[in-house]
């Protein structure tokens, strides 16, 4: 039998989800619907039908240590399946990349590809559906799930079945696919959902040797890029790669394209509603995470990471609070925040960007304040980890140990701080932080200069492969 492997995308930056998502800290990397995150959920669910060390997950470089972490904590094999992509190219080019390195090792491979980020509650189905997928990639198929649809959503494209099924097994019929339909208007989507069509949800499973001919003869100029990326200089070779979805680059051109309809109670959990939807109610039908106080509110989402949330007299709401940003709708509005979003990146572009809490391979820092010619972080170093050796061109910065020991390089010197212990770091030292111990060290830093930004940093030497 052939070997079977697993593709997760990791990419994207979930603006719906906006306060939350945001672009470094998408919400795939969030727990949405329970303890784990989406990523995580994906990656145990996968692991159940194949072995960890066959599982490739494709991510951007902004998050590939995040992921690894996340997947540490889960499954340890499967950080050595991380790929990362130096910029966001769609994903035609994250899946042929992965594909290319699986057909290097098992050319027969089955190959499944899934995004990190949907939620699907009847996994027993899926796993069916995903069986029967390969008996269809195993006749050649380029083969997809198609969700049966619960509402004639505008949002996903449709996928019509022929009415002939071609194999299939566990009750889950193969279809050859009649034709595939672009995001439509409503009467369409209605008529669509009358009609038997298929939401498509981007999984696929197929034959790697399958796939790779079929990228060679539709889309040549991926296929010759790809087959360089790794023995060449990768970052500039990516960027040469088109942005081409694998629907509009693939799947709608190849000849022998399949679906398996399946209902695996399944969201991509794309909006605040849908999150909403997806999670327990209290006797008001709200939805509570974190510390809320609610008098006479009902049907809402009332969601917070930061202090004390207290509603009173409102219903049919989404409330989403940070610490550094607070999101009010009405929950029938909540697919529109994307051009919200869009003002705030004009007006506020950090706030799109980054929450206050930043995780970085060696721990996390979190931004207490932050003013004109001065930043205040609360750091927070892993066992046996450090920063790489920098310097900054426009900031000094102070220095006290709050908890834990810190081994520090400062210019020639090189020291070792315990609680409330500190020292000062003036602008063009070289220093580094580390972290001898076996518990966390957290300190705090007060950064003073003409310019704060994060980028005001000359990477010296990095464990972690930064520049």
């Amino acid at each position: 039998m052939s070997e079977r492997y697993a593709v997760m995308l990791c990419g994207g930056s979930g603006t719906r989800l906006w306060p939350l998502s945001r672009t470094l800290r998408p919400k795939q990397l969030l727990a949405l619907n329970g303890k784990e995150t989406l990523l995580q959920q994906t990656a145990l669910r996968l692991s159940r039908h194949v072995q960890s060390s066959n599982l490739i997950t494709v991510t951007h470089e902004d998050h590939k240590f995040e992921v690894k972490g996340q997947l540490a904590d889960i499954l340890p094999e499967a950080i050595n399946g991380v790929m990362a992509e130096p910029c966001a190219r769609n994903t035609l080019p994250a899946i042929a990349w992965a594909v290319s390195r699986i057909h290097l090792q098992s050319p027969d491979a089955i190959v499944g590809v899934f995004p990190s980020d949907h939620s699907i509650d009847n996994e027993e189905a899926f796993h069916q559906a995903w069986a029967a997928a390969e008996e269809g990639a195993a006749q050649g198929y380029l083969t997809l799930l198609g969700i049966s649809p619960t509402e004639p959503a505008t949002g996903y494209g449709y996928i019509q079945p022929a009415d002939t099924a071609v194999g299939g097994n566990s009750g889950h019929a193969i279809y050859e696919v009649a034709r595939f339909v672009e995001k439509p208007d409503r009467a369409n989507a209605e008529a669509f959902l009358a009609q038997g069509y298929l939401w498509n949800i981007g999984m696929f499973v197929f034959r790697a040797d399958i796939f790779m001919q079929l990228l060679a003869e539709h889309q040549p100029e991926i296929s010759a890029l790809i087959s360089k990326l790794d023995s060449g200089n990768l970052v500039e070779e990516y960027a040469k790669l088109p942005n081409v979805s694998i629907d509009y680059g693939l799947a709608e051109k190849v000849s022998r394209a399949a679906v398996v309809p399946v209902d695996i109670a399944w969201s991509d959990l794309g909006n605040w509603d849908s999150i909403y939807r997806r999670n327990g109610k209290n006797a008001d039908d709200n939805v509570c995470e974190g510390d809320v106080i609610a008098l006479d509110t009902n049907n809402s989402l009332l969601w917070n990471t930061h202090g004390l949330l207290a509603t009173l007299g409102v219903s049919n709401l989404a409330i989403i609070q940070t610490a550094d940003a607070t999101l009010i709708c009405d929950r029938s509005r909540t697919e529109d925040i994307k051009q919200l979003v869009a003002l705030v990146q004009k007006q506020k572009p950090e706030l799109a960007e980054l929450h206050r809490t930043v995780q970085r391979p060696w721990g996390a820092y979190t931004v207490l304040e932050e003013g004109i010619n001065f930043k205040i972080k609360r750091i927070s170093v892993n066992p046996g980890a450090s920063l790489s050796m920098q310097m900054h061109h426009h900031r000094s910065e102070h220095w006290v140990v709050v908890s834990g020991v810190a081994r520090i390089t400062n210019g020639d010197r090189e020291i070792t701080l315990t609680e409330n212990e500190s020292t000062y770091i003036p602008k063009t030292h070289r220093h580094r932080l580390s972290n001898p111990g076996d518990v966390p060290l957290h300190i705090i830093e007060v950064q003073c200069g003409e310019y704060v930004g994060e980028d005001d940093i000359v990477r010296f030497e990095d464990k972690y492969g930064r520049n």
